[in-house]
């Protein structure tokens, strides 16, 4: 076959157009592809982890971040506030955490992975209202012996700094300690354990 007639420039440009529309519409048809792969609102939702960035939260503040359609907070606990925690386990309906859902590695008198970094699901154990962050040492409207901690104000279940319920209140158990874990010392991820 003879290729006398052939414009060999033509060709290559004609060769090249062909192959970057091909490239586009390859792109194109995967990006949709590998969005997919995120977990879609109702998937987050339905309890796939969340992300939070705790590298701006200052001692003594809390921060709220939604996961399976509820509150958690995230409370950075000040050394005043984690001394507090010995001083009230005698006002305590469940001191040891022993009734109370949280992960094994929060299984202990501070209730966290980190004792500086608090995360628990923000919904009372009694009717499920949201409890206030009273980090105050005696209010005049929670009296001289409270030490800080949580308030619900519709039924006045009390918890302390770790998420522990006092005795006399309508809360059954303590506040929920989701699984989570330290993806660095700034990021956490909610919703999965270590």
């Amino acid at each position: 076959m003879s290729t006398d007639g052939v414009n060999h420039g033509r060709r290559r440009m004609l060769i090249g157009a062909t192959a970057a529309v091909g490239a586009v519409g390859v792109v194109g048809a995967a990006v949709p592809f590998v969005k997919s792969w995120n977990p879609s609102a109702k998937a987050k939702a339905a309890g796939a982890p969340v992300t939070a960035d705790i590298s701006r939260l200052e001692p003594g503040q809390q921060m709220t971040v939604e996961w399976r359609g509820k509150p958690v907070w995230v409370v950075r606990r000040t050394p005043e506030s984690l001394a507090t925690l010995k001083k009230v386990a005698g006002d305590l309906r469940d001191p040891e955490s022993a009734e109370s859902l949280q992960p094994d590695a929060a299984k202990n008198e501070h209730r966290s992975i980190k004792p500086e970094f608090l995360v628990l699901v923000g919904i009372c154990t009694h009717l499920g209202c949201s409890p206030l962050y009273r980090p105050e040492v005696a209010p005049a409207d929670l009296g001289p012996t409270y030490q800080g901690g949580f308030f619900c104000p519709c039924h006045g279940s009390t918890y302390d700094m770790a998420g522990r319920v006092f005795k006399g209140v309508p809360a059954p158990t303590n506040l929920e300690v989701p699984p989570y874990r330290y993806d660095s010392d700034a990021v956490i991820t909610i919703g999965e354990s270590a």
